[in-house]
Formats: C-alpha cells, structure tokens, sequence
C-alpha cells in the first residue's frame, strides 16, 4: 500500500461526532500547552469503531489555528474523509491500533528531553522504578526511519511491544493510552521521565534499579491507575 493517505469516501458510519473531535483538539493543544510540541509538530488521534480507524489531527496546521471540524477520518485502508489531509504520521497511528488493541488513543510528540535522548538513541534504563509504569523494566528506542514511512510504523511497533511508550530515534517519543485524558497523561508523565534521566546523566551513569526490583514494581504496577473491572 502506498505510504500516503487517498482521498476516498469512508463508510457513512465511520464518521465521529462533534464532542470527540473537540476533545482531539483539547488534547493537541494541551500538549503544546505542557511543552511537549510547538508549531505544527506532533500528532494525536483517537481509536473509532470499525469499519474506521481513527480520528487524527490534521497535517501541518498548528493546534491554534485548528478548529474541530479539521479533524480527519481515516480508515484501516488508509481511505480518509475531511477538509484536510491527516497528519503524515497516519499510517504509525493506524499500525499502532493493529497492533495493541488496549490502545485508545495515541500520542506522538517531539518533547524537547524525550527528543535528546532520541537523538543519543537512547534506551532508557531502569533508573527509576516509575519507568514500569510504560509496561516493563525500559524504554526502547526505536531504530531510525524516516517520518511518514512504513519502516518508522514498523520500528515503533516493535519498540512498544510490551510497552505503552518509546523514542523515535532522531524524532521524538509515541505514548498511547486507553483514552485521550490517559494518553496525556502518560506522555506528560514520560516527558518528565526523560528530563530526569537527561539530568541524571550529567551527573554521570545512574545507578539502576535491579532485575528483582522492577519486577516487584512491575507487579504492582498491573493494579496501579488501573480502572476498576
């Protein structure tokens, strides 16, 4: 398939209503709020029901000049519906949903510390035990791909296997959550982590948590923030 979105119909059924499509646009803006993107940079989606894929924010357009209408509808075939082209990083979002039926929503952002260690390639080791909170004792980084290719959605779903987050290597970090408010929060959350591990490492190599330590953490972590069943 080609590494671009066509503009084709999706089924009538594929659309989304008005309140998700401004809850998509809170959670961009909100983003740039927290300083994890500025300008046009980054992308965030949400899951739709099938026979669609997900809404996405749309290419180039800064989250201040976006309205809520400018959200686009994409399908799994890469057919989309809206009055701009999706972001370039439709086809890492729609890979990511294949690939991780927990996810949500999805968060892709170039934060300025998740972005330097993403350019040292950098996995981030388990320095902290709130690194468990992403699903294991690290944080892969994924090998380097250009943006908008089918080789960057391959190298991020295998950087996530197991995991909720990763670094783009020379690109960025990618977070998904069970929603948009969750996914925010991760990536929020895993910004901060990686300002702590760049600052760590002025000091020089950290000392990390153990194999027996984080699994503990890892244990405990599968009850932690999650909704009750």
């Amino acid at each position: 398939m080609s590494a671009e979105a066509s503009a084709q119909p999706t089924p009538p059924d594929a659309d989304a209503g008005p309140e998700l499509r401004a809850a998509l646009l809170d959670t961009m803006r909100a983003m740039g709020g927290a300083g994890l993107n500025v300008g046009s940079a980054g992308n965030a989606s949400v899951r739709l029901p099938s026979p669609a894929c997900m809404l996405i924010t749309p290419s180039g357009l800064p989250a201040e000049r976006c309205r809520p209408e400018d959200m686009a509808v994409v399908g799994a075939d890469g057919n989309w519906r809206g009055l701009f082209a999706p972001s370039s990083e439709w086809q890492l979002h729609r890979d990511i949903y294949a690939a991780f039926p927990d996810a949500g929503a999805i968060l892709h952002a170039h934060a300025p510390f998740a972005t330097a260690l993403a350019c040292q390639r950098l996995d981030i080791p388990p320095f902290h035990y709130m690194i468990a909170r992403f699903g294991g004792s690290t944080v892969r980084c994924a090998r380097y791909a250009t943006f908008g290719t089918q080789a960057l959605s391959d190298a991020a779903v295998a950087a996530l296997h197991q995991r909720s987050a990763c670094l783009l290597a020379n690109h960025g970090m990618v977070v998904f959550g069970r929603e948009l408010q969750h996914a925010l929060a991760l990536a929020i959350e895993f910004e901060t982590l990686c300002e702590q591990y760049w600052r760590t490492l002025q000091l020089g190599p950290p000392v990390l948590l153990s194999t027996e330590e984080m699994a503990e953490v890892i244990e405990r972590f599968r009850w932690y923030g999650k909704p009750r069943g």
